[in-house]
């Protein structure tokens, strides 16, 4: 493809690609030089031009020599906008999910049901690159706009023709989620993370609106979970954009939640939808899980699904991957399980899901990423004793920071917890102390695999650990 036909240029140069690591730059590609919280990808310029970049997309400020300078204030826009060109075409449906909870869940239970609507399906985000026959990991919620784009028309190549990813604020923020057509886009909810990158709650704020007030178009669809603080200044962005709108929940006028009550295995949902109301057993632990279920329903109904079709599949949907998944049960008979949540709300919301299905005790082991939001570790503390008969309070992730330090912090906001350092050891205490008729929740960490101490990533597996310590 030539650099006129992705660009505003006279330039008949040979295009063989997109790059913004340097090192990976091949004769022919297009640069793009960012400036980022680490590294200044300006100061590669030079080498990645001695490697063979064609041309460097950069701030107008910027120095380049020997190549051409596609100069502009928002040089990953630009990057983006010109990778997209280049890697389509992309599957025939695509939607976007943003929330701070609820995008992984959203986006696998959307695949599952055009999956069981006979679409062949994927989605992207913190699990990886999911299909029915495969997952790959990515390494993060948004990978970068060359991985992403390049993911996305590798599926369409493969044959996959229904798409939906997560679009994390970062990666909005740093516009790692251009270019590919939607045709819906949903929000699930707004509360506190990610404080250590945005400046303010604001700004985190804005940055999920990106999907909504520039990354949809005119004319697509947008689902919104109406049961939200943020959910009316969402619908009326959507209303100004021109966005169909389609709303889910209590307030909700496509599927509105009538009633939800817990079962032994899962709930039972109360919904109605044109007027009409339908009993739907929901195999999920969880109250919140209504709220992604419904809101992937509409995705799907809003890219072309008929109700009758996506309401029998609501009631097939499976659990997702580290999402109060139920790892084991103890040999005194407690069930064990593992949760991704690692902010207040999410926290909370994991602790109130199994609380109905707790004849005993409800016991909590969790920590805190090092290295991020401080702000939100004391809360975390707060909300787990509040809600817990027991709590752990143990390491996360504590990377470059001192892991005492950061249970401290969260000791801080939780009177009563008990400390134990070194996750296994708090998973073996949890399980010894649970009795039949317990339930022992480990949150944080999800469908992680690993452990990050210092710079360095060390297997660990809730879910495995908590098999092992069972055993």
């Amino acid at each position: 493809m030539r650099l006129r036909d992705l660009a505003d240029v006279d330039d008949d140069s040979e295009v063989t690609g997109f790059a913004i690591d340097h090192r990976k730059v091949t004769k022919g590609n297009v640069f793009g030089g960012f400036a980022g919280a680490v590294f200044n990808g300006e100061d590669f310029i030079p080498a990645a031009v001695e490697r063979g970049a064609v041309a460097v997309v950069a701030r107008p400020q910027a120095k380049v020599e020997r190549a051409l300078h596609l100069a502009d204030e928002r040089p990953r826009r630009l990057f983006a906008q010109m990778a997209a060109k280049y890697f389509g075409p992309y599957p025939e449906i695509v939607v976007a999910v943003t929330g701070t909870n609820g995008k992984t869940s959203t986006v696998e239970m959307t695949r599952q049901i055009w999956r069981m609507l006979g679409h062949r399906s994927a989605s992207i985000g913190t699990l990886g690159v999911t299909t029915s026959d495969d997952q790959v990991k990515t390494g993060l919620t948004t990978p970068d706009i060359v991985t992403f784009l390049s993911n996305v028309a590798g599926l369409e190549r493969m044959g996959i023709s229904h798409v939906a990813y997560e679009a994390s604020s970062h990666g909005l923020d740093q516009y790692r989620a251009e270019g590919v057509p939607l045709a819906a886009v949903a929000f699930t909810n707004f509360s506190r993370d990610h404080l250590d990158y945005h400046p303010d709650m604001d700004s985190y704020f804005e940055a999920k609106m990106r999907l909504f007030d520039e990354v949809a178009e005119p004319g697509q669809s947008a689902v919104i979970w109406t049961d939200d603080p943020k959910s009316e200044e969402v619908i009326e962005r959507a209303r100004r954009r021109g966005l169909k709108l389609l709303t889910v929940g209590r307030k909700g006028e496509t599927i509105r939640l009538l009633d939800q009550t817990s079962t032994p295995l899962g709930q039972t949902l109360q919904i109605e939808h044109s007027g009409k109301s339908y009993r739907l057993a929901l195999p999920l632990i969880g109250a919140y899980q209504a709220s992604n279920v419904m809101t992937a329903a509409a995705l799907v109904l809003a890219t072309g699904g008929e109700w009758r079709d996506v309401f029998s599949a609501m009631g097939r949907v499976s659990p997702v991957r580290g999402r109060l998944e139920r790892a084991v049960i103890s040999r005194a008979g407690a069930p064990v399980y593992v949760d991704y949540a690692h902010t207040p709300d999410a926290l909370e919301a994991a602790i109130q899901a199994l609380r109905p299905h707790v004849e005993g005790k409800l016991i909590t082991v969790f920590g805190a990423g090092g290295d991020r939001d401080q702000g939100k570790r004391a809360p975390m503390g707060e909300a787990a004793t509040r809600l817990s008969d027991v709590v752990i309070v143990t390491d996360d992730n504590p990377r470059s920071e001192d892991p005492a330090k950061i249970r401290a912090d969260i000791m801080a906001g939780a009177p009563g917890a008990i400390e134990v350092a070194g996750r296994k050891e708090a998973i073996a205490r949890a399980l010894e102390m649970a009795a039949s008729g317990d339930i022992v929740l480990l949150a944080g960490k999800g469908h992680e695999t690993g452990q990050i101490v210092g710079n360095k990533v060390l297997p660990f597996d809730d879910a495995l650990v908590a098999r092992e310590c069972a055993a």
